[in-house]
């Protein structure tokens, strides 16, 4: 069977309802990104940062896949299908597909700032101020942010290098280290980019101008034989 490895960005969940700083000029929901997305963002003002993820995970809860999530989730009935995903929803997997790689973090999960191995899921939408890990220290997003090592990045890479066909949707290409997984894909695998503004990209892409809603079935009907 072969395999398929689908690195996703942002763009597949905007067409959810799900936005990004990278839309609205640096903020994010009218948040400087440097006051919520970093680690000394927590360390200045930890309560905001949980309220802002708190609102955050309330939008995810309230959004439900696109077509583009269900027909990544569709392949799987003729292929081997990896998904990357530079987002920290779940849409991916409340579509049905079973092998999600969170490259940024799982925003419905919290865990340690004591011990980063203690993962927890979020009961509801809510991190409280208060709310402790086994060991005592308060719990944060489980979030790979600004300024943080990337954990899932070498096992992202070796999933990349193994891909027959390699798709990238609904992300810039712009987001180091994520961006840079096109180029552990194989020369002789089939690759494909698909994006409103995609632009031409090295290491033999086609390249599809279409939104995700839009595009991923298309190609998704393609590559079924449909």
């Amino acid at each position: 069977m072969k395999k398929v490895v689908v690195l996703t960005g942002a763009g597949i969940s905007a067409e959810s309802g799900l936005r990004t700083f990278r839309d609205s000029d640096g903020l994010w929901e009218n948040y400087r990104v440097e006051d919520v997305a970093t680690p000394q963002a927590w360390h200045a003002d930890f309560e905001l940062v949980l309220k802002f993820y708190n609102e955050r995970r309330k939008q995810v809860l309230e959004a439900t896949p696109n077509a583009a999530h269900l027909a990544l989730a569709e392949l799987e009935k003729n292929f081997d299908v990896h998904i990357i995903t530079q987002n920290i929803d779940d849409l991916h997997e409340r579509a049905g597909s079973s092998k999600v790689l969170h490259l940024h973090g799982e925003i419905l999960k919290s865990r340690s700032t004591m011990d980063p191995r203690l993962v927890y899921k979020v009961d509801g939408w809510e991190i409280k101020t208060g709310d402790r890990c086994e060991k005592g220290s308060q719990l944060r997003p489980h979030i790979v942010w600004f300024g943080e090592m990337v954990p899932e990045l070498e096992r992202a890479a070796v999933i990349s290098s193994q891909a027959d066909i390699f798709l990238v949707v609904g992300t810039s290409l712009q987001v180091y280290p994520a961006a840079g997984l096109t180029q552990y894909a194989s020369p002789l695998a089939e690759k494909y980019y698909i994006d409103p503004k995609a632009v031409e990209i090295t290491g033999g892409f086609e390249v599809i101008r279409s939104n995700a809603g839009d595009g991923v079935p298309a190609l998704v009907n393609r590559l079924l034989g449909s």
